[in-house]
């Protein structure tokens, strides 16, 4: 397992939106640290290392540590807000948990033996409809990915969350049916689907070519007109 990263973090005094952005105008990201039948803590953090989190994937299902007057806290991030214009954070919502605590995460979906999948080897095409999936799990056993085998896989297959092996003491959140993950679409559907869009592409440009050409007409009229 890797090395939980740890956010060195700063009691704020204050709260509220005034507060807040005075943070910010100081180069801090606020965050609220809440959960676990404890007060919330509003705290700064250093942005470098909120963005250095941010950039590797799973950040939302990934633990981290905040650490702030002394103590550290395994939290959670449930939610990021960035800014509009830079997509730099700017402010930062952590639940406390613990190993037991049950969460509702979105996990990322890996396809592994592509090689392996027939309908994949004679032209056909993954068409992948969930990149991810949510699951429900303890705060201690958050799985990596989701690993969906490809082996034996022909053209018209479709992979649904029924058929997905699921990291132990891991369960869909979403329950009420057995949704696709991924088909194996035929080449030749593919093929059309190209087709039909060069083929409005190309009438896109004639229509272009032709409002040239008229406006080329008009101004060689005007010239005419002057001369």
């Amino acid at each position: 397992m890797t090395e939980t990263m740890t956010f060195t973090a700063h009691e704020r005094d204050t709260v509220g939106k005034g507060a807040a952005r005075a943070a910010r105008r100081d180069g801090h990201v606020p965050a609220v640290v809440y959960g676990a039948n404890k007060d919330p803590l509003s705290v700064t953090i250093n942005p470098m290392d909120l963005r250095a989190a941010i950039s590797k994937p799973g950040f939302f299902a990934t633990l981290y540590d905040i650490e702030c007057n002394g103590k550290k806290e395994r939290v959670l991030c449930r939610d990021l807000q960035l800014h509009p214009v830079t997509d730099a954070p700017i402010h930062a919502d952590f639940l406390r948990v613990t190993d037991a605590t049950q969460l509702n995460v979105e996990i990322a979906v890996l396809f592994i033996n592509e090689e392996e999948s027939p309908g994949l080897k004679t032209g056909g095409v993954l068409n992948v409809v969930r990149r991810s999936v949510e699951v429900i799990c303890r705060a201690g056993s958050i799985p990596d990915s989701i690993i969906i085998d490809l082996t034996g896989r022909e053209v018209g297959d479709s992979i649904h969350i029924s058929e997905v092996n699921l990291p132990e003491g891991a369960t869909p959140a979403i329950t009420d049916r057995d949704f696709t993950i991924a088909t194996i679409a035929a080449p030749t559907v593919m093929a059309a689907v190209e087709e039909l869009e060069e083929m409005v592409e190309g009438e896109e440009g004639e229509e272009g070519a032709d409002e040239t050409s008229s406006d080329a007409d008009g101004e060689d009229g005007s010239d005419s007109e002057d001369s």
